[in-house]
């Protein structure tokens, strides 16, 4: 897998939600900025959290469901990291 970077705020449960489900999959390396602790970070995400970013190049992945289960959203960081590995 890769490392990732998960921007959140404190209280929003889609953030806690989905880092609760990334916690689980192996392999993977996760990094969680609370976006109220920088000022570009609030100012770029306030409106967007949960944000999901490759830390190698902080470019930010499609918005998972809410809704998606442990097993899709690894399948749909395999089939984005591994696209983004072959540019």
């Amino acid at each position: 897998m890769n490392s990732l970077i998960l921007y959140s705020k404190p209280g929003c449960h889609l953030c806690e939600g989905l880092q609760e489900k990334l916690e689980q999959i192996e392999g993977l390396t996760l990094e969680i900025r609370d976006i109220t602790t920088r000022d570009e970070w609030f100012q770029a995400y306030q409106y967007e959290v949960p944000v999901l970013c490759r830390l190698l190049d902080e470019k930010p992945l499609p918005r998972p469901s809410p809704r998606a289960s442990v097993s899709q959203l690894q399948q749909m960081l395999q089939k984005y990291l591994s696209a983004s590995e072959a540019e």
